[in-house]
């Protein structure tokens, strides 16, 4: 009667030993010669399946599970020597690690395989004991195709919603497929630099010594310019300087260094170099706005020379310096000379003052200096005076900004860098020559009958700081020839004193300069960078820089060795990859020991796991097969097949409830049994 059970296959007595026999782990060994020829006919793989089937039926639990305890602990095995690989690996250089990389390939393969044997093998006996119990018969096909594959799992998720030990079986064998993924994910290979045995060298000035061959005139040797310096500085005065030159991805380094890797670094070192500084001084100087009869020594439309034609007196209003002394000094203003007082002659926009006499170096204000009198052997220390409106600031009175820059020698403390094509340089720190106090003038004007000789007496010495005697062992002083500094202070001269001037709204203004007896030289410039508001200490930093870049070019330079780095790749290993892995080990483990619990408890069914054996000794007889043919057990429209429920009972084989079509309570056994022994 449909839903009792109906037995459709009773095993004769006989054919029940046989299957007592397997359970105990001796199958068809009754049956089997005991001879040594029969023995060896079995190949390998027979020999393995008979002692695996002796461990399935054996009374200790480990026993009955000793291949899938194995598996796991090989797993475990290769996913702790991945581990251990890695954490040898991490950090270090991909060059010589390539063989370890092969390994955890194949360890890691390894442990991804060793895993699914447990998980599967679990999974498939779980199988046999959900069908001890009354279940569907599409449920024997759904748990066969889970033991063997995500497919068949992925429908056994849904088919037990979840809700039983074989669903989390299921689950790890659907996880299981990602596994091989986070083991790839595991390492990254990033480009680092590496030390090469090969160096960088940088120059750094110690002693500066220009080559400078004496030049006579006349049987009279004659002051020489410094030719690595004035056609830089040249467009310093003139304009906006020199500009960077691009190289690759940055800009071309502007002193020598050699760097045969793309990446070098130095050690912090000391150099020799010329530093700047600016600072306004308009609040302390005796400024004063006023009309005056004044000498015009300023003009750019006087020619000179001064012995033939010496400068005019005129009317000029405007902003002076020390307006109440005998030699008062126009900042700022215009020419008011004329039949009608009101007209605007010529306009004074800008103008350097030095800060010594131009001809006898005589010094002002003290030491020749405002704001910097501390400073010994300045090449460089003037007034530069700006119009802060232009034209129309200096015709409405307004005062002029009045700065006072330096240029002097010193040592600066670097560190340098060169990547990718890219120099980078940072001056730390700078150490200027301050012994100025109580210290004699260094200039002597002497008299001769062909004219005035200026003489420098004093050498420029600089002691080292501390950071150059930790790159060079020594403390060494740095060291300028008063006739090397003299020949750089004379490249000023050309320039301060200067003055640009403009004469109306309409007129292009005009920069004097090279004021020498001869007369002055005139030049209309298509950038002024003193006049206000360029930014006028940036304009002599720059200058300073470069000179500084010139002079560690000169033959005098040391070369500062430095280490030079290569791109590697190098192996990091992103140890959260690994958590996933790890974790199905140990939920493979918890499923593993769970089925183990669950199965041991049924002693009925017996340990089968993935094995096929049950489904031949238990067949369904000839006649109920024909019940179930392919056009009606596997058509879903057949309501009769959607009912019929199935049980495995222990020697005694299939038992099928729910079939309308078995209408007889006891099969007969079937004619063509097998004889003992075939299986």
């Amino acid at each position: 009667m449909p839903g009792r059970f109906q037995t459709i296959q009773q095993p004769s007595r006989h054919f029940r030993s046989q299957l007592e026999d397997y359970n105990d782990g001796r199958v068809f060994a009754s049956q089997r010669t005991s001879t040594a020829e029969e023995k060896k006919s079995l190949d390998l793989t027979q020999r393995l399946e008979e002692k695996l089937a002796a461990f399935n039926a054996s009374d200790n639990v480990w026993k009955r599970w000793i291949l899938e305890i194995t598996c796991w602990t090989v797993s475990a095995l290769s996913m702790g020597a991945v581990a251990g690989i890695y954490l040898r690996l991490d950090n270090h250089s991909m060059s010589g690690s390539e063989w370890l990389l092969t390994w955890v390939n194949v360890l890691g393969k390894v442990a991804a395989a060793a895993l699914i044997v447990p998980t599967s093998e679990a999974l498939g006996q779980l199988k046999w004991n959900w069908f001890h119990k009354s279940r569907a018969m599409w449920d024997f096909e759904i748990f066969d195709k889970a033991s063997r594959g995500p497919w068949g799992a992925v429908m056994l998720l849904f088919r037990t919603k979840g809700r039983s030990l074989a669903a989390f079986g299921a689950l790890l064998i659907v996880l299981l497929l990602a596994i091989d993924t986070f083991f790839q994910q595991v390492v990254d290979y990033p480009d680092r630099w590496r030390m090469m045995g090969s160096v960088g060298e940088i120059p750094r000035i110690v002693r500066y010594e220009p080559r400078s061959p004496p030049q006579f005139w006349q049987n009279s040797e004659q002051l020489v310019y410094n030719r690595e310096l004035i056609a830089v500085m040249r467009q310093y005065f003139f304009g906006n300087g020199t500009q960077p030159v691009p190289f690759g991805n940055g800009i071309r380094p502007e002193i020598p260094l050699s760097c045969p890797t793309s990446n070098c670094t130095w050690p912090i070192y000391d150099t020799l170099a010329v530093c700047s500084r600016c600072e306004e001084v308009s609040a302390v100087l005796e400024i004063t706005h006023t009309c005056m009869k004044s000498t015009v020594d300023w003009s750019a439309a006087w020619t000179g020379p001064v012995t033939e034609e010496p400068y005019p007196n005129k009317t000029v209003c405007g902003h002076f310096l020390n307006a109440t002394s005998d030699r008062p000094v126009l900042l700022t203003g215009y020419i008011a000379d004329g039949e009608n007082s009101s007209e605007i002659g010529e306009t004074l926009l800008m103008r350097n003052v030095p800060l010594t006499d131009f001809d006898t170096k005589e010094p002002k204000y003290g030491v020749g200096s405002i704001a910097f009198k501390e400073v010994r052997n300045p090449l460089l220390d003037a007034l530069i005076v700006s119009a802060i409106n232009g034209l129309d600031g200096v015709l409405q009175g307004e005062a002029p900004l009045v700065t006072e820059c330096i240029v002097s020698w010193c040592v600066q403390t670097v560190e340098s860098s060169y990547d990718s094509g890219i120099y980078r340089e940072e001056v730390l720190a700078e150490v200027w020559n301050t012994t100025n106090e109580h210290s004699v003038w260094p200039w002597h004007a002497e008299k001769f009958d062909v004219g005035l000789a200026l003489i420098y007496w004093d050498n420029v010495t600089i002691q080292a700081t501390a950071s150059s005697a930790a790159a060079n062992k020594t403390t060494p002083m740095y060291f300028v020839s008063n006739l090397t500094a003299l020949e750089a202070m004379t490249l000023f001269d050309d320039f301060f004193p200067a003055s640009y001037t403009v004469n109306n709204e309409t007129s292009e203004p005009l920069m004097r300069y090279r004021n020498y007896d001869n007369g002055p030289w005139t030049l209309a410039l298509d950038f002024n960078p003193w006049l206000a508001p360029n930014n006028l200490t940036r304009h002599m930093e720059r200058l300073a820089t470069t000179m500084t870049n010139v002079i560690r070019s000169s033959p005098s330079k040391e070369m500062l060795k430095g280490d030079a780095y290569a791109v590697e790749k190098y192996i990091r290993v992103q140890w959260a990859w690994l958590i996933f892995p790890v974790t199905l080990l140990l939920l493979s483990l918890a499923f593993l020991v769970s089925t183990i619990i669950k199965t041991s408890k049924d002693t009925e069914t017996g340990v089968w796991k993935t094995s096929t054996m049950p489904t031949l000794l238990y067949g369904l007889p000839e006649d109920q097969r024909g019940t179930f043919a392919p056009g009606t057990t596997w058509n879903s429209s057949h309501n009769d097949t959607k009912r019929v429920r199935i049980r495995l009972l222990p020697n005694l084989g299939w038992r099928v409830s729910g079939q309308s079509l078995l209408k007889s309570p006891l099969l007969p056994v079937r004619r063509n049994q097998p004889p003992p022994g075939w299986i």
